[in-house]
């Protein structure tokens, strides 16, 4: 039993996540959270183990920065955020974390008395400026797993202990809490349970894993496509082990997240699953969202494609419609150690099938590896900067502990091709579908580990959705000095790709008149860095990218937050497509 009974609202927030396991609360600050900011103050006069808090001064910073120690640790942490126009600025990247399954509970505030229940006034600011009809948690019911206003304040620690068992369940993601101001000022009439019951992670099933173990074991050309198997190195692990008792290609998307498998393993087949469809007898699916598009794209005569995931057929998406013919439902760790098992009672280590198919896999690794050094350095001297150029000469100097954030769109091919030597576990997608978290994920990545360098790779276009005024006052305050390595091409790409693709003879590329898609004049992003006591540099010729870089790393090794601002092509300028390695 923890002892609730008697406590305010405030307290027993703060005691009940202790002992659910959270350990950091990321905050953006508003007015309702006055109670819990003297129960801190309470906890920490009496030495009280609670969450560290950590405020963040903007609600996407506050859940990218959930995110962040949510990936890089596997703990599960809370949010706070003001009220209903805090959620709304919060919604973009709760979606994020939804569709990325990203664990964490975030809590808001309400009124529900206005000033007319017994205890202290909530404030007119609630009646005249910030309650919506249904409260804050209809706003976002639609951006999390599961959102829930607390309607009795005896139900309070009970539902705070659900939020976060909901959170880590079986699909993860983001649990949304509104909590009535008056009830955080009140008395708690309850003891909540001392039981931390861990939520079962269910195998798929047993049989199901039987038949794909021998299918696979049968195929005569097997290959894996994965995106989401980096989210656990242990998954990694194995799926190494396998892929090398099959002497499988194991490719990634581009749109991965994690480092799904180690890129310079000659196993490792590159980024673009559709080059594999027709030869493949066939594809294993793991931890999945779109591994081809379209979906419907054909595949070889005969072949099959089994898909192993939490949710496979990603209920939370209006349209999957992969042609599967075995779908296997459950968490991924334990269900592929199982298969792992289940393979090498049939197939032997070393078999003659495994080796051909392996040697194939090796030869087309070091021809690509080879191809895609050489596509970097014929553009050493190239200006403007080409972004193989950044990328190549970044892998150059990464510190081996390096964590690495990359928020950008037209640059993540390069980023995945040339930052090759990322272990599992080291690097982390900032964004999905909307761009404004990437520097928050970064933050929250070197929160979890303080003493190792956290960069954040990001297009300007990212940057200026991000809120990077409060990311960079974070990181002074805090002491959390991450490197920014600013991808500059003057503008949005991506928004660009469309029109010569669509109307490749229309006025837009005939006039190189593009509407919409210029960041220019470019401001000097070095100087708002230097605003916040940060490095900022900015780069323009080819042969100054490793050198700026290096001083860039010299100075978050000294405690000093960097910007290095890389100057590209501008969007508005370049022909080439940004789907390609640029």
């Amino acid at each position: 039993m923890i002892e609730t009974e008697g406590l305010s609202g405030a307290d027993t927030l703060l005691r009940v996540l202790a002992h659910m396991g959270v350990d950091r609360i990321f905050a953006s600050p508003g007015s309702e959270w006055s109670p819990v900011w003297e129960a801190f103050a309470k906890a920490k006069a009496q030495s009280e183990g609670v969450p560290l808090y950590i405020t963040s001064r903007h609600e996407e910073i506050a859940v990218g920065m959930a995110s962040g120690y949510a990936k890089s640790t596997g703990k599960l942490p809370a949010v706070m955020i003001h009220t209903t126009v805090g959620a709304l600025h919060a919604t973009m990247a709760l979606r994020g974390a939804l569709h990325e399954q990203v664990p964490m509970v975030v809590f808001t505030g309400e009124s529900l008395g206005f000033g007319e229940e017994p205890g202290p006034d909530a404030g007119a600011q609630w009646l005249g400026a910030l309650a919506d009809i249904g409260g804050p948690a209809r706003l976002v019911d639609r951006c999390v797993k599961w959102s829930h206003g607390v309607n009795a304040k005896s139900l309070l620690p009970s539902t705070i202990q659900r939020a976060c068992q909901l959170a880590v369940g079986s699909p993860k993601g983001p649990v949304f809490v509104s909590i009535p101001m008056e009830y955080l000022f009140d008395k708690m009439t309850k003891n909540a349970s001392a039981e931390n019951v861990p939520v079962p992670a269910p195998m798929a099933d047993p049989a199901a894993i039987e038949e794909l173990a021998a299918t696979l074991a049968n195929a005569k050309n097997p290959v894996i496509i994965t995106e989401e198997a980096g989210r656990s190195t242990a998954v990694v692990e194995k799926l190494v082990e396998l892929a090398e008792l099959l002497g499988a290609g194991v490719i990634e998307s581009r749109a991965s997240g994690y480092v799904n498998f180690p890129r310079n393993h000659p196993l490792h087949g590159g980024f673009e699953p559709q080059e594999f469809l027709q030869e493949a007898d066939f594809i294993l699916l793991l931890g999945v969202i779109t591994p081809w598009h379209p979906a419907s794209k054909k595949l070889g005569q005969g072949t099959k494609v089994a898909v192993l995931s939490e949710d496979p057929l990603r209920s939370d998406l209006p349209y999957w419609g992969y042609p599967v013919n075995q779908i296997l439902t459950g968490e991924i760790e334990s269900s592929f150690k199982h298969l792992l098992e289940c393979v090498k009672k049939r197939v032997s280590k070393g078999n003659t099938d495994a080796t051909r198919r392996a040697e194939t896999w090796r030869s087309r690794h070091e021809q690509r590896k080879a191809a895609w050094k050489e596509e970097a350095l014929i553009r050493k001297d190239q200006k403007p900067i080409d972004t193989r150029w950044i990328t190549y000469e970044l892998a150059q100097v990464l510190p081996p502990d390096a964590l690495v954030v990359e928020e950008t769109i037209t640059h993540r091919l390069s980023i995945h091709r040339y930052l090759d030597m990322l272990k599992p576990g080291t690097f982390f997608a900032g964004c999905i579908g909307g761009l404004g978290t990437g520097t928050g994920t970064a933050l929250g990545v070197k929160a979890a580990y303080p003493k190792r360098p956290v960069l954040c790779l990001i297009g300007d276009g990212a940057f200026n959705y991000d809120p990077g005024l409060a990311a960079l006052g974070v990181c002074q305050e805090h002491q959390l000095p991450i490197m920014i390595v600013l991808f500059n091409n003057y503008g949005y790409h991506s928004q660009k790709s469309g029109v010569p693709r669509f109307f490749p003879d229309g006025f837009a590329v005939r006039n190189q008149d593009f509407v919409g898609i210029s960041i220019n004049p470019s401001p000097d992003y070095a100087t708002v860095a230097r605003a916040f006591d940060g490095y900022g540099e900015k780069v323009e010729e080819p042969g100054e990218v490793r050198a700026a870089l290096q001083r860039g790393l010299k100075a978050i090794a000294g405690g000093q937050m960097a910007l290095i601002d890389i100057r590209l092509a501008k969007a508005a300028e370049t022909n080439e497509r940004p789907d390609r390695a640029n």
